[in-house]
């Protein structure tokens, strides 16, 4: 037999019943599966098998010895279903003359210099993922010279979350939105033993030592 010259970038997905290639595009993976192939070596060595898992005895040792023979001409019954499927699905690859890869004709094939995409891409695509990289660098641009704290005093201490309840508040909040209790400074806690001003996290009154309410 003679040898068979194609893309080495294939699936085997042969089993016992049969024969079956997949054969991928060297560039973005896409591909085409051959025509399923019979083994008639494999269906006859089932058949036996199952037989011989009904009736045993001798029917059981024949299946036995069918893989055997499945074996020893496997090799030769591959390459054959190989090569019909190369003949099948060549057609649908085209080799690149610079670099040699197989590449699939819809995806990866610029038809017009006769190369794959990847020795001469296309030009009107580059140009349009060009554009739309510059169009979002021009709108990193923009919102850079844009005003984004419109309405933010930077000046005036800001509270990103409700002291008491821990509802998330929007810039310049006066009362929480959660519990509708007062923001920032009438928000402070104080120690209803000596009066002393307590952290919105404190247990304990670092004047008197009360427990706070």
């Amino acid at each position: 037999m003679a040898a068979t010259a194609f893309t080495r970038n294939y699936t085997d997905h042969s089993n016992d019943s049969g024969y079956q290639f997949e054969f991928h595009c060297d560039k973005c993976g896409n591909g085409y599966r051959s025509s399923f192939k019979t083994s008639t070596i494999g269906v006859a060595a089932s058949l036996i098998k199952a037989a011989g898992s009904l009736f045993g005895g001798a029917l059981h040792q024949v299946g036995a010895g069918a893989d055997h023979v499945k074996d020893a001409l496997r090799g030769e019954a591959w390459d054959s279903a190989f090569q019909e499927a190369v003949a099948e699905l060549k057609p649908k690859f085209h080799q690149c003359t610079k670099c040699g890869q197989w590449v699939c004709p819809d995806v990866c094939w610029n038809e017009e210099r006769g190369l794959c995409e990847g020795c001469a891409p296309k030009l009107a695509e580059h140009a349009a993922a060009i554009q739309a990289q510059v169009a979002v660098e021009q709108v990193w641009e923009k919102a850079r010279k844009s005003d984004q704290t419109a309405g933010l005093d930077v000046n005036k201490p800001q509270q990103a979350a409700c002291t008491s309840c821990g509802t998330s508040l929007p810039p310049n909040a006066k009362f929480c939105v959660g519990c509708g209790k007062p923001v920032g400074a009438a928000a402070k806690k104080f120690c209803g033993e000596c009066g002393s001003e307590l952290p919105a996290n404190a247990k304990f009154c670092a004047g008197c030592g009360a427990k706070a309410g």
